[in-house]
């Protein structure tokens, strides 16, 4: 099929725009990856390294040799992985129950759940909420509040609404109750959703800093994006603590820049293998037949 001048330039023009976008988009995590492996004397010479003439990971050896940086990245690993995983208990367990057409008070409950929606309590009494239940200082009070987000719950159920009805009444007939017909047929069966939603929960929580600047004063619980902003403010590396006797300390800069990258790629590692499931997941509940 011969294409006309008119759409020729039209892809041209997209495809530069997006270039354009994409080089921007992707040039300041390249330039914090390239200044963090770079020799911090070439970083002293030149202050702008494209591309360092010496690799060294001499401020990954830094940062992992103090005391505060690997324990706020075991806070947040801490964060990401329980946090998920009870997340997705509570925001499966109910978004499966609230599909059932027999569950008594489902209307109810989907009304409240509605309510959370559109109503947000904000700020004060989501505090006042947490030091009642003798969370505060605690990494529980991150998690427990995030438990189950409305909008979750009811794509959730969309997605459950869509899988046949026969599947429990046949899991019924053979003997299973409603926790084993969750446990033994829905989940197997919603590993796709499962993951997309286990993703977004995993993101949240590991990128958690507000509720931690709120929660928990202590800096021994801080996660790393605390840490993190507190190390991008300040002009020194004071909070990182005592370093290793034998390794010498790179600028301060070099510091934030490995500080960053440590922050970021374990959520970039984390999305390759879930993208199969993500493609899928993503589109739960839009489909109605």
């Amino acid at each position: 099929m011969k294409r006309r001048p008119g759409d020729i330039a039209f892809q041209t023009v997209n495809y530069t725009a997006l270039g354009v976008l994409a080089l921007v988009t992707f040039f300041p995590l390249y330039y914090v990856f390239i200044v963090s492996l770079t020799e911090p004397a070439e970083f002293l010479q030149k202050r702008i390294v494209l591309w360092p003439d010496t690799w060294s990971f001499q401020s990954y050896a830094y940062l992992l040799s103090t005391e505060a940086f690997p324990r706020s990245v075991a806070n947040s690993a801490f964060l990401a992985s329980v946090g998920t995983l009870c997340s997705l208990a509570v925001s499966s367990s109910l978004a499966y129950a609230l599909s059932q057409r027999r569950m008594a008070g489902r209307r109810l409950l989907m009304g409240l759940i509605l309510l959370t929606i559109l109503f947000s309590p904000g700020v004060i009494p989501a505090y006042m909420l947490v030091r009642q239940l003798g969370l505060m200082g605690s990494l529980w009070a991150l998690i427990i509040p995030s438990l189950a987000s409305g909008w979750n719950v009811l794509l959730m159920k969309g997605f459950f609404d869509s899988l046949p009805a026969e599947l429990s009444e046949s899991a019924a007939i053979d003997g299973c109750g409603e926790v084993r017909t969750w446990l033994r047929i829905i989940l197997p069966l919603s590993l796709p959703a499962l993951a997309a939603f286990g993703l977004f929960h995993a993101v949240g929580y590991w990128n958690q800093f507000f509720s931690a600047l709120l929660y928990l004063n202590d800096p021994k619980q801080w996660p790393i994006q605390v840490l993190l902003q507190n190390m991008l403010l300040s002009a020194s590396t004071t909070d990182l603590g005592t370093p290793g006797e034998y390794v010498q300390a790179p600028p301060t800069e070099m510091l934030k820049m490995a500080a960053v990258m440590i922050a970021t790629v374990p959520i970039l590692l984390v999305y390759p293998f879930l993208q199969k499931h993500f493609a899928k997941g993503a589109l739960v509940g839009s489909v109605k037949s």
